[in-house]
């Protein structure tokens, strides 16, 4: 029966961003919110130009309704779930929807604007450090622990050095999902899975309303990916990608296992890595680069791969660290907490 929820969830939220793609598309093309491709990106993408952006809005949209509403009803003919993990819930969607909303500042811009480049390096930190301070001060109000989970060791209480490691943590990877997004149906197919997994792990460690979550985000991309899969139609944006980092982040925390974001979310590290080893080893070179072009999706392409190839080896990279994030929660010594009343 609880079961059903996250069915519901996931069934829902694809509908709702596949059908909201009918209006929203031709609504970005007529104010003219389209994509300036940047000039150091590869030359075919040139012909991407104009692509409308912000299409994020169609999952963002999805994800909050449809989650929060099978929620709700979830908790109305199912179990009760204690303050604190539903603050754990509510609290991170509304931090992913901040991201999201800095994102939307950013893709403003460069719509606008005109501007590529949109919001500067220092004001998207300082914004985005804001918002996962935010959220870690509410859900210690709540009376969240500085406990969290170590495979093959249990739960391990770090202290006081959580709030500034989660917070580092929570920037680094919404950063990293936002490098992922670069060509046409990446993001969406990679946070896709990342989002089955969780939901997994959810229902085996039985959060049912961390599952419902999951599953209503995985349907969102689902749905986004309708118009958004190679030839895109419209692109995420900032507005998208910074909300997917952040909502992956909140079912981590809701789960009280945001180690596991280093495995379940590794290609969204990979991504954000390559770009910091690529201008190290300029710098250090004195204009050698080390990969074609960073982040790496664009090295492939470099090597003559197609965007689709990528998608579909990205992705199956994804389902083999989501399977070995599942597995180390199933035999890595996590304990369940008695968070259902």
């Amino acid at each position: 029966m609880t079961g059903m929820w996250t069915v519901i969830a996931a069934i829902a939220s694809f509908g709702a961003a596949a059908l909201f793609g009918i209006w929203l598309v031709p609504f970005l093309r007529k104010i003219h919110f389209g994509q300036t491709i940047r000039e150091e990106g590869p030359q075919w993408h040139n012909t991407k130009q104009g692509t409308p952006i912000m299409g994020g809005f169609m999952f963002i949209a999805a994800s909050i309704v449809i989650g929060t509403l099978c929620i709700l009803l979830y908790h109305a003919f199912g179990v009760q779930e204690t303050p604190l993990l539903n603050a754990k819930m509510f609290a991170g969607m509304f931090m992913a929807a901040a991201f999201g909303a800095i994102g939307f500042i950013d893709d403003y811009i460069k719509a606008v604007k005109k501007r590529n480049l949109g919001l500067t390096a220092v004001q998207k930190l300082v914004l985005q450090f804001v918002v996962a301070i935010a959220y870690l001060v509410t859900i210690a109000i709540f009376g969240g622990k500085t406990e969290t989970f170590i495979p093959f060791y249990g739960m391990l209480d770090i202290g006081i050095f959580y709030y500034p490691l989660a917070a580092i943590l929570i920037v680094g990877i919404v950063n990293a999902a936002n490098l992922t997004d670069g060509i046409d149906g990446l993001d969406g197919s990679v946070t896709f899975f990342i989002s089955i997994f969780f939901m997994l792990i959810a229902s085996f460690v039985s959060r049912m309303g961390v599952s419902i979550m999951s599953a209503a985000l995985a349907g969102g991309c689902l749905g986004f990916l309708v118009w958004n899969f190679h030839p895109a139609k419209v692109f995420m944006g900032d507005t998208g990608s910074l909300y997917l980092g952040g909502y992956v982040c909140a079912l981590a925390f809701a789960l009280d296992m945001p180690i596991m974001l280093i495995l379940i979310g590794l290609i969204y590290i990979l991504e954000m890595f390559s770009v910091i080893l690529q201008v190290l080893y300029f710098k250090a070179t004195k204009g050698k680069r080390l990969f074609k072009m960073s982040p790496i999706h664009h090295h492939f392409e470099m090597c003559g791969w197609s965007e689709v190839k990528i998608v579909i080896m990205f992705s199956i990279f994804t389902v083999i660290c989501g399977a070995l994030s599942f597995i180390v929660v199933v035999y890595g010594n996590y304990r369940i907490p008695a968070f259902s009343v």
